[in-house]
Protein backbone atom coordinates (compact mmCIF):
# COMPACT_ATOMS: atom_id res chain seq x y z
CA UNK A 1 0.00 0.00 0.00
CA UNK A 2 1.37 3.93 -0.88
CA UNK A 3 0.88 6.70 1.78
CA UNK A 4 -1.79 8.13 -1.02
CA UNK A 5 -3.96 5.74 0.01
CA UNK A 6 -4.56 6.33 3.55
CA UNK A 7 -3.27 9.89 4.22
CA UNK A 8 -5.04 13.07 4.90
CA UNK A 9 -6.17 15.47 1.55
CA UNK A 10 -8.09 17.81 3.04
CA UNK A 11 -4.47 19.59 4.61
CA UNK A 12 -4.68 23.27 6.31
CA UNK A 13 -1.17 24.84 5.42
CA UNK A 14 0.10 28.33 5.61
CA UNK A 15 1.67 30.60 3.74
CA UNK A 16 5.14 30.94 4.57
CA UNK A 17 4.54 35.43 4.87
CA UNK A 18 2.03 34.74 8.02
CA UNK A 19 3.21 35.69 11.10
CA UNK A 20 2.80 33.75 14.15
CA UNK A 21 -0.26 34.77 15.19
CA UNK A 22 -1.86 33.95 12.36
CA UNK A 23 -0.71 30.44 12.24
CA UNK A 24 -2.06 30.71 16.04
CA UNK A 25 -4.90 31.64 14.81
CA UNK A 26 -5.05 28.85 12.19
CA UNK A 27 -4.22 25.87 14.43
CA UNK A 28 -7.61 26.74 16.97
CA UNK A 29 -10.03 28.10 14.07
CA UNK A 30 -9.16 24.66 11.82
CA UNK A 31 -8.63 22.50 15.21
CA UNK A 32 -4.93 20.90 14.01
CA UNK A 33 -1.24 19.90 15.97
CA UNK A 34 1.18 21.00 12.99
CA UNK A 35 0.59 23.68 9.74
CA UNK A 36 2.78 22.75 6.77
CA UNK A 37 4.31 26.33 5.49
CA UNK A 38 4.71 26.47 2.01
CA UNK A 39 6.17 28.36 -0.25
CA UNK A 40 4.04 30.60 -2.88
CA UNK A 41 3.89 27.48 -5.60
CA UNK A 42 2.45 25.43 -2.69
CA UNK A 43 5.95 23.53 -1.62
CA UNK A 44 6.43 23.00 1.74
CA UNK A 45 9.31 25.26 3.27
CA UNK A 46 8.71 24.10 6.98
CA UNK A 47 6.27 23.38 9.85
CA UNK A 48 4.76 24.95 12.87
CA UNK A 49 3.32 22.91 15.19
CA UNK A 50 1.12 23.39 18.23
CA UNK A 51 4.20 22.51 20.01
CA UNK A 52 6.34 25.30 18.58
CA UNK A 53 3.63 28.11 19.51
CA UNK A 54 3.09 26.64 22.79
CA UNK A 55 6.69 26.64 23.70
CA UNK A 56 6.64 30.66 23.45
CA UNK A 57 4.76 30.66 26.94
CA UNK A 58 6.73 27.96 28.38
CA UNK A 59 9.10 29.41 31.38
CA UNK A 60 12.44 28.86 30.49
CA UNK A 61 13.55 27.06 33.30
CA UNK A 62 11.67 23.64 31.73
CA UNK A 63 14.26 23.46 29.52
CA UNK A 64 17.00 23.77 32.30
CA UNK A 65 15.42 21.16 34.82
CA UNK A 66 15.44 17.32 34.05
CA UNK A 67 12.46 17.02 36.54
CA UNK A 68 9.95 19.75 37.39
CA UNK A 69 8.02 17.65 39.75
CA UNK A 70 8.83 19.60 42.41
CA UNK A 71 6.87 22.97 40.63
CA UNK A 72 3.48 22.39 42.00
CA UNK A 73 1.98 25.12 40.10
CA UNK A 74 3.53 27.82 37.46
CA UNK A 75 1.54 30.21 39.35
CA UNK A 76 1.92 34.11 38.05
CA UNK A 77 3.44 32.42 34.75
CA UNK A 78 0.01 30.89 33.76
CA UNK A 79 -1.44 33.85 32.95
CA UNK A 80 1.29 35.79 31.04
CA UNK A 81 1.26 35.60 26.84
CA UNK A 82 3.71 36.50 24.19
CA UNK A 83 4.07 40.18 23.16
CA UNK A 84 2.13 41.70 20.32
CA UNK A 85 5.63 42.25 18.96
CA UNK A 86 6.54 38.44 19.44
CA UNK A 87 3.15 37.54 17.80
CA UNK A 88 3.69 39.97 14.53
CA UNK A 89 7.14 38.26 14.02
CA UNK A 90 7.34 35.85 11.02
CA UNK A 91 6.52 32.48 10.98
CA UNK A 92 9.52 31.73 9.57
CA UNK A 93 11.29 32.55 12.81
CA UNK A 94 9.57 29.52 14.91
CA UNK A 95 8.96 27.66 11.92
CA UNK A 96 11.02 24.08 11.78
CA UNK A 97 12.34 22.11 8.50
CA UNK A 98 10.21 19.68 6.70
CA UNK A 99 10.55 16.47 5.96
CA UNK A 100 8.03 15.28 3.65
CA UNK A 101 7.59 11.78 1.70
CA UNK A 102 6.03 11.60 -1.68
CA UNK A 103 2.87 9.94 -2.10
CA UNK A 104 4.00 6.72 -4.00
CA UNK A 105 6.27 5.68 -0.92
CA UNK A 106 5.23 2.58 1.08
CA UNK A 107 3.86 2.42 4.10
CA UNK A 108 7.09 1.20 5.98
CA UNK A 109 9.31 3.34 4.76
CA UNK A 110 7.23 6.56 5.88
CA UNK A 111 7.33 5.08 9.46
CA UNK A 112 10.19 4.59 9.25
CA UNK A 113 10.93 8.33 8.16
CA UNK A 114 8.83 9.05 11.01
CA UNK A 115 10.43 7.39 13.52
CA UNK A 116 14.17 8.27 12.31
CA UNK A 117 13.09 12.36 12.77
CA UNK A 118 11.06 11.95 15.97
CA UNK A 119 8.06 13.32 14.35
CA UNK A 120 4.26 12.30 14.17
CA UNK A 121 3.00 13.81 10.98
CA UNK A 122 4.26 13.98 7.60
CA UNK A 123 3.75 16.32 5.08
CA UNK A 124 2.71 13.92 1.80
CA UNK A 125 4.17 15.91 -1.93
CA UNK A 126 3.43 15.20 -5.36
CA UNK A 127 6.03 14.28 -7.67
CA UNK A 128 6.72 18.14 -8.26
CA UNK A 129 7.74 18.71 -4.43
CA UNK A 130 3.68 20.13 -4.11
CA UNK A 131 1.74 19.92 -1.00
CA UNK A 132 -1.12 17.10 -1.78
CA UNK A 133 -1.80 15.55 2.08
CA UNK A 134 -0.87 14.56 5.43
CA UNK A 135 0.32 11.20 7.25
CA UNK A 136 0.49 10.64 11.02
CA UNK A 137 1.76 7.50 12.62
CA UNK A 138 -1.66 6.57 13.44
CA UNK A 139 -2.65 6.74 9.82
CA UNK A 140 0.06 4.50 8.73
CA UNK A 141 -0.32 2.33 11.90
CA UNK A 142 -3.62 1.60 11.15
CA UNK A 143 -3.57 0.92 7.52
CA UNK A 144 -0.58 -1.55 8.46
CA UNK A 145 -3.10 -3.53 11.04
CA UNK A 146 -5.88 -3.48 8.37
CA UNK A 147 -3.55 -5.85 5.85
CA UNK A 148 -3.43 -8.38 8.71
CA UNK A 149 -5.34 -11.15 8.36
CA UNK A 150 -7.11 -13.08 11.08
CA UNK A 151 -6.01 -16.91 10.55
Amino acid sequence: MEIKNCMKRNVVSIPKTSTIIEAAIEIVKKHVGILPVVDEHGKPVGVVSLRDLLSLEMPDFINLVADFDFVHDFGAIETTRPTQKELAKPVATIMKPVVTIEENCGLLRAFATMLQNEIFDLPVTDTTGGLVGLVSRVDIGTAILSLWSPE
